[in-house]
């Protein structure tokens, strides 16, 4: 069937771009009347390409193009070669239907032009900035031929031991929910329209896969309603009022029932409370893996999830292969079927996708659009604002004629600087620290170099990270030894380099295959042949600049009692070693503030700022006191807290000002600081507002988040910063799940983080 006979059996869209509801219905309606069921089921299955290896079985190309020809296949994603996928798109546009693909990928933290990880660029606290990132990600995209991303990835985590929080903005709902808005409006635009440069986000991982029991991957959730409500929900509830397209729901269960088959998560909390309208698609494989959870056969799982509120099916074939004997055996509904096929049909209607199939096919535009001198740039711009200063006791900034001694696994790795969840062909081109710092100072024979130790003392764990995946999929494959060069060489010729130095920049911490899915680490440490390193540097005495790469907070209380800086970069992406130069020399003054708490030890997880009081308090830093929540070998208080982030100048805090002491339930009132940029460099600094119900009806978190601003501050210059607030922002979900502010007294700290704050009281009168 050629595409003109096909998009005329489809009748009735001139130009369903920007069309309204009634007009798409109609179209959806006409089509949906010529659709079988087996029709209509084929729509409500998703499937990777044949060469990118989602699980441990996918389908082979002769599988997908059977799948595609019979009219069994929805979308596909895993690819992003538009000569590919236009080819893909000319078989089902022969199909009986013509009913267009949609091509779906992975893209995180940028595409082709890589980002900071998903984790750095939250601590950026920078709205327009995250918004433009997205942006350009939906730019590359659809210029390789992508109109759907699985990102962004909202989940809240307040245990580093997951893998996974490298991907989501940290542990703060409020915050979080301020990047899931920023970054679905990057994607996706600020109307009902999508024009050939914007693609519908994929939210996940719907829900609570940041809640996983003790930071283990793919573990149960074990939290209450209440507490999903007022810690956890929101980013997913501002993506949705955002406009997210879609949503994908997650491995974990949450109340004894999977996600992917969770009623109250995917209807009742998603659809019903937060109105979205789009369709929800599940992680891949994750509607089979319900079997292994223990509630069902694939059948019955499958009729579950299709019950539930779950549209798509990622890699299971069990939507395909089982909703029609389910619904031969009164299992499911037609009505079931129906609604699902009509999200996936007004999807594709809405990207534009049944006037142009080949909208996002463009093959002149990768030329010119994908990894460009201009994307590079920005990649910089936003690095330079990703990077927390955790310590400096006056040896940052360096001098651009010191000599440097740049030593540690890290320094010069380009493909470690992407992170985890980088698909970009051009990762090979990161720009090393090395690098950077060569073409920073004034003369680069200054500046040594030393890889200094293998990355960790097991080899056999080290070769599992970095060959692990090609293993799982090529039992065959014999992975190169990765430690070929004795440790004691390559420490010794680091020390030496480090004696003729003036100061030692060492760069060290984890590697990409550290983070990510299926990367819980019971040891947040930095790997022990880099502490090693670490101390063997320490012994020359002198000064040294820790340059911590890492997708999760560490624990770090040796390194911090004994380097002289600690420069968190996390993992910066395309141009990390110039944005990195940038900071270390002083071209660019760190403002960035974390967005996790750092632990001092293991045992103190999970550690949050927002945590509730217990009934036998205890203050963070005092010792030991039996009978009191506290624990008898550390403090309760974090290495850093959350917010905290250190400048090359400083800042000086006035008392908190408020509009009024009091205010009506349903009023506004403002709240006002002056902050003084009292050192000598100009700086940019994040004013944060914090909020505690004194008394209330259910217990609340000890400080809440309540409003954030990032401002430019002069040498020497003082700014007033205002916050306009309202009893709205004061609410929270009581214990019979009603959204309230209850009349009493709300204490409205402002600070540079959450533990150094001044506080006001301000007392909320009932109406």
């Amino acid at each position: 069937m050629s595409l003109a006979i096909g998009t005329a059996l489809l009748s009735g869209c001139s130009d369903n771009t920007g069309s309204g509801d009634a007009e798409m219905d109609k179209f959806i309606s006409n089509l949906m009347s010529k659709m079988s069921v087996e029709d209509k089921i084929g729509q409500l299955n998703l499937h990777s390409y044949a060469g990118f290896r989602s699980a441990e079985k996918v389908n082979t190309d002769d599988e997908n193009i059977k799948q595609l020809m019979a009219g069994q296949m929805g979308g596909m994603y895993g690819i992003s070669n538009v000569n590919t996928l236009r080819q893909l798109q000319d078989i089902a546009l022969q199909t009986k239907h013509g009913i267009p693909l949609f091509f779906g990928l992975d893209i995180v933290h940028g595409h082709e032009t890589v980002f900071p990880i998903n984790l750095a660029l939250s601590t950026s606290w920078n709205m327009p900035l995250i918004e433009q990132t997205a942006r350009v990600a939906a730019i590359e995209a659809t210029a390789t031929g992508i109109n759907w991303v699985y990102s962004p990835m909202v989940d809240i985590a307040r245990d580093p031991r997951w893998g996974r929080i490298a991907e989501g903005s940290g542990e703060d709902p409020y915050l979080g929910g301020e990047i899931a808005k920023a970054t679905v409006l990057g994607y996706q635009g600020y109307d009902a329209e999508f024009d050939s440069t914007e693609v519908m986000a994929c939210v996940k991982h719907y829900a609570l896969y940041g809640g996983a029991e003790a930071g283990r991957d793919y573990n149960p959730v074990l939290l209450s309603r209440q507490e999903i409500l007022n810690g956890y929900m929101r980013p997913y509830e501002q993506a949705a009022k955002a406009g997210a397209a879609s949503f994908m729901s997650s491995f974990n269960e949450f109340e004894g029932i999977p996600a992917s088959a969770n009623k109250y998560l995917l209807t009742d909390l998603l659809r019903d409370t937060y109105g979205f309208k789009g369709f929800v698609v599940s992680d891949a494989t994750a509607v089979v893996e319900m079997v292994a959870h223990g509630i069902g056969d694939l059948q019955e799982v499958s009729a579950r999830g299709l019950q539930a509120g779950l549209d798509m099916d990622m890699n299971s074939d069990g939507f395909v292969g089982t909703l029609k004997k389910s619904l031969e055996e009164g299992r499911v509904s037609e009505a079931d079927i129906d609604k699902a096929c009509r999200r996936i049909l007004e999807a594709k209607y809405k990207l534009g996708l049944f006037q142009d199939p080949y909208k996002y096919l463009n093959p002149d535009r990768a030329a010119k659009e994908v990894f460009t001198a201009e994307t590079r740039a920005f990649s910089r711009q936003v690095a330079q604002e990703c990077q927390v200063l955790l310590k400096n006791n006056g040896v940052l900034p360096l001098k651009k004629d010191a000599r440097i001694a740049v030593i540690g696994p890290l320094a010069d790795n380009a493909s470690e600087m992407a992170g985890t969840w980088t698909m970009s062909s051009h990762s090979g081109e990161s720009v090393t620290i090395l690098q950077g710092i060569k073409e920073a100072v004034s003369n680069p024979n200054n500046v040594t170099y030393a890889e200094g130790s293998w990355f960790m003392n097991d080899a056999q764990l080290e070769s599992d990270l970095k060959y692990g995946l090609i293993g799982m999929f090529m039992p065959d494959f014999k992975p190169a030894p990765v430690h070929t060069t004795p440790k004691a060489t390559l420490t010794a010729e680091a020390v030496a380099k480090a004696r003729q130095a003036d100061v030692i920049v060492a760069c060290v911490g984890e590697n990409a295959m550290m983070n990510g899915e299926g990367a819980s680490r019971a040891d947040i440490s930095i790997p022990d042949a880099q502490v090693e390193l670490l101390k063997a540097l320490k012994a020359t005495g002198k000064p040294i600049v820790l340059v911590l790469n890492t997708g999760r907070p560490l624990t770090l209380v040796w390194e911090d009692e004994n380097m002289d800086a600690i420069l968190n970069t996390w993992s910066q992406g395309s141009e990390a070693g110039h944005a990195i130069a940038d900071v270390l020399f002083g071209d660019v003054n760190p403002s960035a503030k974390l967005t996790t708490t750092f632990p001092r030890v293991i045992g103190q997880l999970p550690l949050y700022y927002n945590h509730k009081n217990t009934g036998r308090p205890h203050g963070e830093f005092e010792k030991y006191v039996k009978f009191r929540s506290n624990y008898i070998d550390v403090i309760n208080a974090p290495l850093y807290p959350f917010g905290y982030g250190l400048s090359y100048t400083t800042f000086e805090y006035g008392d908190v000002k408020l509009s009024s002491p009091e205010v009506t339930n349903g009023g506004k009132f403002t709240a006002t600081v002056t902050v003084k940029n009292t050192g000598k460099m100009d700086g940019k600094e994040i004013v944060q507002l914090y909020i505690h119900d004194v008394v209330s009806t259910s217990t609340r978190p000890v400080k809440e988040l309540r409003g954030f601003q990032k401002v430019d501050i002069k040498a020497g210059e003082s700014k007033t910063v205002t916050f306009e607030l309202s009893t709205e922002d004061l609410k929270y979900y009581d214990h019979e799940l009603q959204y309230v502010c209850e009349p009493g007294d709300f204490e409205i700290m402002i600070g540079p983080n959450s533990r150094d704050v001044n506080t006001a009281v301000l007392t909320v009168k009932a109406q």
